[in-house]
């Protein structure tokens, strides 16, 4: 039985073959080679071709033998929607102020995971999601997404405090677009897409009284003289009178003539707590309960299997990574779905083993381009939307080139920062910086994007230039320490600790790419609500005194062990 039956046509065929190329020089991705090979051209060159032509593939990896186990993505994937077409799965997920934003990913068997597009390139062109005029847009943006299949085409929908506006995007190739993008005021917080059997559109949405909304048939906007009305009063109250979070994220699904509202609530001195609500009609009257209640693990749906398996996928807050999915395989008893097993989450599920999030949703990158490839790999995303006249991957070809174009205050207000997801339970990022055309006041390197950030650069000072490691852990940044630097190309690395939410992180650097020199101190790293999302990697370039200067990156490496941790 389908989700709904309207959003998945079964005999839909998608286009876009399942590629595998020189799978065993990649291994699944995991790129990160014996620091000796670092200068062998011959490797250099079998690097660019191998990185260029997965990073801009997907690639769906042979699962190994085993089982699944939670979670099932140790990276910040919040905020999921999820649905099946005919037997492959896409997903949905928030990114926020990021840009590109509201990324669509796909799956063969609901485990491993690929991006395959984003669904905008800008939300909009606002000073607060360009980072100009000292306005961010960091924590807003976009926030949770609905993801539909209806008669051929992929829409996925969401909504951002910072436009005031809920944004919808349509496509019938997800992996080439384009998508046509609509949008309408008010922003409908956090609500469901839903077509209905008889041909009228909905969104459900809203934080404890929850309204149900018709919209025009062509999604323009909400429908004029159409049904909007609050349909599910007090959603918390299913968990008791202690309501902290009011009930939210809701997502609507239909299943054997009824209608389910999945959402979250938090009761004060409890955890985050999935709700389910059903109804005969899409109109209610509703009735509720609890459906899962076991380590926090909470907002989602249902995704069922060819084969007639169910599932919820949900999340967890995991401290500094950011929010991570999880699986819970559900049964239907008396018209209501059960999660868990005897109410707890499993810590395997009988689903093939991960490959972990390489090349997937990260991935290494040479900065080598084929012609006809695109400039950047989609598991890149820009710290706000970027200045596109300031970067170039083509004007040094194998460099990544990001050249300052206004002076800025700090990290945190520095446009062009480009940045992956760091991810769990271990990983390190390993770049090459060259910094003889940075001009006074320049600092380029390697970062970890959060408001509580750590840094490893290099800063252009008078006739010099010098390493500094800057540690803002505590919230204000604070120079930890600094080292001359007598060359212009030094190897920087930054190695992140979530084992058991150790949630800590060290700076590195090379003179020769071979061993390795621990600088600065430990970074404390803080989940922040400000910017509501987890770490990531970043490299940056940006000026304090005078624009012009430019950094260039020969390659970012990933690796998902510590190798000089302590």
């Amino acid at each position: 039985m389908s989700l709904n039956r309207l959003e998945i046509d079964r005999s839909a065929r998608l286009n876009g073959g399942l590629h595998k190329p020189l799978a065993a020089i990649v291994n699944s991705g995991k790129l990160y080679f014996n620091q000796s090979m670092i200068h062998s051209m011959k490797t250099r060159s079998i690097l660019n071709v191998a990185v260029s032509l997965c990073m801009t593939t997907w690639i769906e990896a042979a699962a190994p033998q085993g089982q699944a186990s939670n979670p099932l993505i140790f990276a910040d994937v919040p905020d999921m929607a999820m649905l099946r077409v005919g037997d492959t799965y896409y997903m949905s997920s928030t990114t926020m102020h990021m840009s590109p934003g509201l990324p669509i990913m796909r799956s063969k068997d609901l485990v491993n995971w690929s991006l395959a597009s984003y669904a905008y390139d800008k939300l909009d062109d606002v000073d607060e999601l360009n980072l100009v005029n000292g306005k961010s847009s960091y924590g807003h943006g976009s926030w949770a997404s609905s993801l539909r299949y209806y008669r051929g085409t992929f829409v996925v929908t969401t909504f951002a405090q910072t436009t005031g506006k809920t944004h919808i995007y349509t496509t019938q190739d997800v992996d080439k677009g384009p998508w046509k993008a609509i949008s309408f005021k008010p922003a409908l917080h956090d609500h469901s897409l839903f077509f209905d059997d008889d041909g009228r559109v909905y969104m459900l949405g809203g934080g404890g009284d929850l309204r149900l909304v018709e919209l025009a048939d062509n999604l323009s906007g909400i429908k004029l003289g159409g049904f909007d009305q609050v349909v599910i009063h007090n959603a918390s109250g299913a968990a008791g009178p202690n309501v902290g979070l009011p009930a939210e994220g809701s997502q609507l699904l239909k299943h054997d003539g009824k209608y389910y509202v999945f959402n979250i609530c938090w009761p004060k001195g409890g955890m985050r707590t999935t709700l389910i609500h059903r109804a005969d009609k899409i109109t209610g009257p509703y009735e509720g309960r609890v459906a899962l209640q076991d380590q926090g693990v909470a907002q989602g749906s249902l995704i069922d299997t060819p084969n007639g398996d169910w599932f919820a996928y949900l999340f967890q807050d995991h401290g500094a990574v950011g929010r991570i999915p999880y699986l819970v395989p559900v049964k239907w008893e008396d018209g209501w779905p059960v999660l868990g097993v005897n109410g707890k989450i499993p810590e395997t599920l009988n689903l093939p083993a991960s490959v972990g999030p390489m090349p997937g949703i990260v991935a290494s990158d040479e900065f080598g381009r084929e012609a006809a490839k695109p400039a950047l790999p989609l598991v890149w995303q820009w710290n706000h939307n970027p200045d596109n006249s300031l970067w170039s991957v083509k004007v040094h070809p194998g460099f990544l080139r990001l050249t300052t174009g206004r002076v800025d205050g700090d990290f945190l207000q520095a446009r062009n920062t480009l940045t992956q997801r760091t991810f769990g339970p271990e990983s390190a990022a390993i770049t090459l910086v060259e910094v003889s055309h940075l001009k006074e006041g320049d600092f380029a390197g390697l970062g970890l994007l959060q408001k509580n950030y750590g840094l490893l650069g290099v800063r252009a000072e008078g006739s010099g230039k010098v390493l500094v490691m800057v540690n803002a852990g505590a919230g204000q940044p604070n120079e930890v320490e600094r080292v001359p630097l007598k060359q212009d190309k030094v190897y920087l690395k930054a190695e992140c600790d979530f084992r058991n939410r150790a949630d800590k992180a060290r700076f590195f650097y090379s003179l020769e790419g071979r061993s390795w020199t621990s600088i600065g101190d430990s970074l404390k790293m803080s989940y922040t609500i400000p910017h509501f999302m987890g770490y990531r990697f970043g490299l940056f370039n940006y000026a304090t005194k005078t624009t012009g200067g430019y950094a260039e990156f020969d390659f970012f490496r990933l690796a998902d062990k510590l190798v000089d941790f302590k």
